[in-house]
């Protein structure tokens, strides 16, 4: 089974049900709930999106959004040789190196995210729900 690290904007678009992205994301997890793969989120991911959710959410329904959404995920614990290797890395946004060295430690096969520019020192490939999406589907036919 492919695992896939996905990044935060992808879960708030699913969660948020962001327009236009949330159809990519609902696809996307989709294939997780039917165990097609396997996606691993970070600690990080969980906090940012309790975060983005509070602002248009009461406090109970986005605790209750996230039990829910934690069913479908692997979420990646932070390590201190992770964030040592965030820190020290030429990722110009903190948290992009955070979930770039946590999509490793989780053994990712890719990262999916919707700002590719943002990981343009990782070491695994990187696409966006669409071209993931797409490029499962080639390989199926």
């Amino acid at each position: 089974m492919k695992r896939v690290f996905v990044d935060t904007n992808i879960v708030i678009d699913l969660i948020g049900n962001r327009e236009p992205f949330v159809k990519d994301a609902q696809r996307l997890f989709t294939l997780a709930e039917r165990k097609e793969i396997e996606i691993c989120v970070s600690a990080l991911t969980l906090a940012n999106t309790y975060y983005a959710l509070t602002r248009t959410y009461k406090v109970v329904a986005a605790k209750k959004y996230l039990q829910l959404f934690k069913i479908l995920v692997k979420v990646v614990p932070f390590e201190e040789q992770t964030i040592d290797l965030a820190l020290a890395s030429n990722f110009a946004d903190l948290e992009d190196g955070f979930q770039h060295y946590m999509a490793l430690q989780c053994q990712a096969e890719l990262i999916v995210t919707r700002n590719k520019k943002d990981f343009k020192y990782a070491q695994l490939p990187t696409l966006t729900a669409t071209e993931f999406l797409r490029h499962l589907s080639s390989k199926t036919k």
